[in-house]
């Protein structure tokens, strides 16, 4: 998916606001770099926007907040206005402005117990970039700072950026502090010298507009990073400032730009060759399954037939096949009983087998037989609703169900 990563201005959104914005196809290279008014910018169906919010307006604190606090998940219904409360108290002697007119974010993967980063900003003026994106069509997905402290796995890094203009350039310094922002002059050169060792300070990376101005100050040790670069890099970051009030906007503006990704998967163009492809292959697997069906139906049929041949041709008297198995169990036993010997169905044989799979059972006061079924009336019913006597029986293909005080036996029929 295509990003469009816009650098927010420090000033207020109007209609003549000019902001830079980036559109990357992999997240890494630029494709297509614009100054133009929020009106103006890039559009596409399936593009992602990524608001990135300058350093000179962020402030960074660390802080430790009480225990408890991180169990659950701050974005859960309750607790983020809970936790909110406790960074109002936490921050009120730290900030400037009120603490009610401000947005703050918590650093990604936060732990109690440990200090951590809060990002904090004017919340009017984020709320009015991100309505000026809303209301032109660019819904933001993400916002990142332009700069960031270092992370936990390397707390005593830094890094300096030389920003700006000729007329007003800016130095900024990220490092175990947090993220400072000052004007480019020796005052400051000499206030990050007196805190590190000039073999300390890493190489500075700066604007081409004010390479020269960098080099003169750092002693020429300095890399080019134009404004597009720099946008690449903040987009990669692993914060979200999308957090508390901004959290359910952020959620709504994801649902939309899902629904814009699903409209163009159907409707785009450049997605038709995709569809076509998923039709294709709904169609092929539709097709193997039906004619995986017709040769189960086959194999199925061949089996019926084979048992309807052995049928007539063992008993040649059955004429009409309506149900091979049953009928040849019929035949069977009518065989046996024209030559004397005893068949599944007869009372000898279930007599027999109940008095072997149920001795410990009384003998039967009553004994009924008709049409294939046993009825035995036994002096101790509780006896016979042992569901182990069914388990048994069963085993040797009887049904046997209880009614009343008598056991009833019956040959199942199988399959």
């Amino acid at each position: 998916m295509s990003t469009l990563i816009v650098s927010l201005p420090s000033g207020l959104p109007t209609a003549a606001t000019p902001c830079g914005a980036v559109v990357s196809e992999d997240g890494r290279t630029v494709q297509h770099h614009v100054e133009t008014t929020v009106a103006l910018l890039p559009s596409a169906p399936n593009l992602e926007t990524v608001a990135v919010v300058p350093a000179s307006q962020l402030s960074w604190h660390r802080l430790e907040l009480p225990k408890g606090t991180l169990d659950r998940s701050f974005f859960q219904e309750g607790n983020g206005s809970r936790l909110r409360s406790i960074l109002n108290g936490l921050l009120e002697d730290r900030i400037l402005d009120e603490p009610e007119l401000m947005h703050f974010a918590i650093q990604p993967e936060a732990r109690a117990g440990t200090p951590i980063w809060v990002a904090a900003c004017n919340r009017a003026w984020l709320g009015a970039w991100l309505a000026a994106l809303e209301q032109a069509g660019r819904p933001v997905a993400r916002i990142v700072p332009e700069m960031e402290p270092p992370p936990a796995d390397a707390p005593t890094a830094f890094a300096l950026h030389v920003l700006g203009t000729p007329d007003s350039p800016l130095c900024v310094w990220s490092g175990p502090q947090g993220v400072t922002v000052l004007p480019l002059s020796s005052a400051s050169v000499a206030l990050m010298s007196n805190s590190h060792a000039d073999d300390d300070i890493p190489e500075v990376t700066a604007e081409p507009g004010v390479a020269e101005l960098a080099e003169h100050h750092f002693k020429g040790r300095v890399a080019l990073q134009t404004q597009p670069q720099r946008a690449l890099v903040s987009a990669q970051s692993a914060w979200d400032l999308a957090q508390f009030d901004l959290l359910r906007s952020s959620r709504a503006r994801t649902r939309k730009r899902l629904s814009t990704l699903g409209t163009s998967l159907l409707q785009s163009p450049k997605w038709k060759p995709a569809r076509w492809a998923a039709l294709a292959l709904v169609v092929i697997n539709v097709a193997g399954l039906q004619a995986w069906s017709w040769k189960e139906q086959s194999a199925l049929a061949a089996k019926r037939a084979a048992i309807r041949t052995i049928l007539t041709t063992t008993f040649p008297d059955v004429r009409v096949v309506v149900d091979a198995p049953l009928q040849m169990a019929r035949s069977l036993a009518d065989l046996q009983r024209q030559n004397g010997a005893a068949s599944s169905g007869d009372m000898e044989t279930m007599l027999g087998l109940f008095q072997t799979v149920a001795p410990e059972i009384p003998a039967p006061t009553a004994i009924e037989f008709m049409a294939g079924e046993l009825r035995l009336k036994v002096p101790d019913p509780s006896a016979i609703t042992r569901p182990d006597l069914s388990t048994r029986l069963q085993a040797h293909g009887y049904a046997a169900t209880v009614d009343g005080d008598r056991l009833v036996l019956k040959q199942e029929r199988r399959p």
